[in-house]
């Protein structure tokens, strides 16, 4: 009986880079750099609860939301382990408010990464999963330093997405792409093992996921179709079953391997001014790119999310995401209203 291969994650990112003859090994190093970050990371949150680590800092980031302790230590734990490899030339976080310069003692590379260093952190006091989310392009400016504009970018310009959860074992889920792949870490050698490979999402699914505590804000669109969802119609697989954690991560995980609907619609309380909750660049873009390379889909309701081009840092936008035809249903509700 044959055994299967053992296959790590730098393995597999070797592996990859091998079908590009001109690659030149930066963007192999960029994505170990990242892992080990996920690690160090990963280490912190699974003893948070035995560690001064849980809790407020007093200090409110720059969307007016009050900061973890955690929150600091991974923002500050990826920019160390990013910044002096030589592959990148800028980043940016949703917890900084500017851009974050690479440091002049060290070499600058062609790469941007922006990133959300821990994702659903309001969760952590309760032991709920989260996670780190993130996305790469190619720098486009010429000059000796890269600038703001680096950062500014459609979704489908990324070479590469992913994200880390933090559960009840931590899983690296990246795109560059070619495919959608996981990795689960294993303590006990310290290394992410390959564990889903060429992951593919449910065409449609059963499962629908939205904090029905806004559902007053909704805009109509939105509200006919939740309602559509809780019909019974076994003909359409009717009624979906609501799933909501309350960390993006963990939601949109839960749904690219079993299908379903992830929906974080803009706020229509003032319906001539509606407010998007979530982060363009750091949430939306990155998460978009891994569904469509797994099959799904990601939409505003009006726009597919990999075609909007970014102006500002900490742009935001609504987010439907994830089965393709669970997606497309929505969008004919939304733009019936």
């Amino acid at each position: 009986m044959q055994k299967s291969k053992v296959v790590t994650i730098q393995r597999h990112i070797v592996e990859q880079e091998r079908l590009y003859p001109k690659a030149t090994g930066d963007f192999t190093g960029l994505l170990w750099d990242l892992t080990l970050a996920a690690k160090t990371i990963s280490r912190e949150v699974n003893k948070a609860g035995l560690a001064d680590i849980l809790g407020l800092t007093g200090e409110q980031n720059v969307h007016g939301e009050v900061v973890k302790k955690l929150d600091v230590y991974a923002n500050e734990r990826i920019c160390k382990a990013m910044d002096h490899g030589g592959h990148l030339c800028i980043m940016a976080s949703e917890e900084n408010e500017d851009i974050i310069p690479i440091p002049d003692e060290f070499p600058k590379g062609k790469y941007v990464l922006l990133f959300d260093p821990l994702d659903g952190s309001s969760n952590i006091d309760a032991n709920v999963s989260v996670g780190t989310i993130f996305s790469i392009h190619k720098r486009k400016t010429p000059g000796k330093e890269a600038t703001i504009e680096d950062c500014l970018r459609k979704g489908a310009e990324q070479v590469a997405a992913g994200y880390i959860v933090y559960g009840s074992s931590t899983m690296m889920v990246y795109t560059t792409g070619s495919g959608v792949h996981g990795f689960t870490l294993d303590p006990s050698i310290g290394e992410f093992l390959l564990s889903h490979e060429s992951i593919k999402i449910p065409s449609k699914g059963k499962i629908y996921s939205i904090n029905e505590g806004n559902a007053s804000t909704w805009d109509e669109g939105t509200k006919k179709y939740i309602a559509y969802l809780k019909e019974s119609d076994q003909t359409t697989g009717r009624p979906y079953s609501l799933r909501y954690i309350g960390s993006l991560v963990a939601d949109f995980h839960r749904n690219l391997l079993y299908g379903g609907i992830f929906l974080y619609p803009a706020d229509y309380k003032d319906p001539k001014k509606p407010k998007p909750k979530l982060r363009l660049l750091y949430e939306a873009a990155p998460l978009a790119f891994i569904v469509e390379q797994a099959g799904g889909l990601a939409s505003t309701g009006k726009e597919r999310i990999m075609d909007i081009q970014a102006t500002e840092l900490h742009q935001k936008v609504p987010l439907i995401i994830g089965s393709k035809e669970d997606v497309l249903i929505y969008e004919r509700f939304f733009n019936k209203r």
